[in-house]
C-alpha cells in the first residue's frame, strides 16, 4: 500500500499533472467512462500539501472540460444535426428533438450548468444542445460558468478532504469521492422526484 501511494504522491506532483487533467477531464466530457472528477479530486487530496498547487488544478480541471465539452457540441452539431433534419416530421423522435430544443432555448443555461455535476448527464446535453443548434456563443458562456464552478467544486473537495485527512491522504481521497458520489446522487433524486410530480400532473390534467 506503501508503494502504490509514494507512486501515486509522485505522478500528482509531477509538473506533467495539469496536462494529466486537463487530458482527462477533456476526455470525460464526452466519454463518461474516463473518471474526470476522480482525477481532480486526488489532485485537490494532495494540494492540500502544497503540491501541486490548488489555483492550477482548478484551472486546468475547468479548461479540460470547456474544450471536451465544446468537442461534444461539435459532435452532436456535425452528425445530430443532419441527422435529425432527416426524421419524418411526425416521427416520435422529431417531436422529441423539437422538445429538446425547445428546453434548451428557454432553459439552456441551467441545463447546461446543472448537467456539468452529473457524469453521463453532461455529454447527453452538450451532444443534444450542438445537434438542434443551441448558439455557439451562448454555449461558450454558460459552458465556462459551469466549468469553472465545477472545477472549484471538485478542487475544493479534494483539498479539504486532504487537510482534515493530511495524516492519511487515502482517506481524504475516499471522503473527496464520497461526497462527489453524494451530492450527483443527491442530484438524480431531485431530477427524478421533479420528474415525478410533472408526470403527475400531466395524469390529474
Amino acid at each position: 500500500m506503501g508503494d502504490v501511494l509514494d507512486l501515486l504522491h509522485q505522478t500528482v506532483t509531477s509538473p506533467w499533472v495539469y496536462l494529466v487533467i486537463i487530458a482527462v477531464t477533456a476526455v470525460d466530457a464526452f466519454f463518461p467512462a474516463v473518471p474526470g472528477e476522480t482525477v481532480v479530486i486526488t489532485a485537490g487530496v494532495f494540494a492540500a500539501g502544497g503540491e501541486p498547487h490548488l489555483a492550477g488544478v482548478i484551472v486546468a480541471a475547468a479548461l479540460g472540460a470547456l474544450v471536451g465539452d465544446h468537442v461534444s457540441y461539435g459532435i452532436g452539431r456535425g452528425g445530430g444535426a443532419h441527422r435529425l433534419a432527416r426524421l419524418p416530421a411526425d416521427s416520435r423522435r422529431r417531436a422529441g428533438s423539437e422538445w429538446a430544443r425547445r428546453a434548451v432555448d428557454r432553459r439552456g443555461g441551467v441545463i447546461l450548468t446543472t448537467a456539468r455535476y452529473v457524469p453521463g448527464g453532461r455529454t447527453a446535453v452538450t451532444l443534444t444542445m450542438g445537434a438542434v443548434g443551441y448558439p455557439l456563443r451562448c454555449f461558450l458562456l454558460y459552458d465556462a460558468l459551469a466549468c469553472g464552478s465545477w472545477g472549484i467544486y471538485c478542487g475544493l473537495l479534494g483539498y479539504f478532504g486532504g487537510l482534515a485527512f493530511e495524516r492519511d491522504p487515502v482517506r481524504g481521497l475516499v471522503a473527496g469521492i464520497g461526497l462527489s458520489l453524494t451530492v450527483t446522487g443527491l442530484f438524480e433524486v431531485a431530477r427524478w422526484a421533479r420528474r415525478r410530480s410533472r408526470t403527475r400532473a400531466a395524469v390529474r390534467r
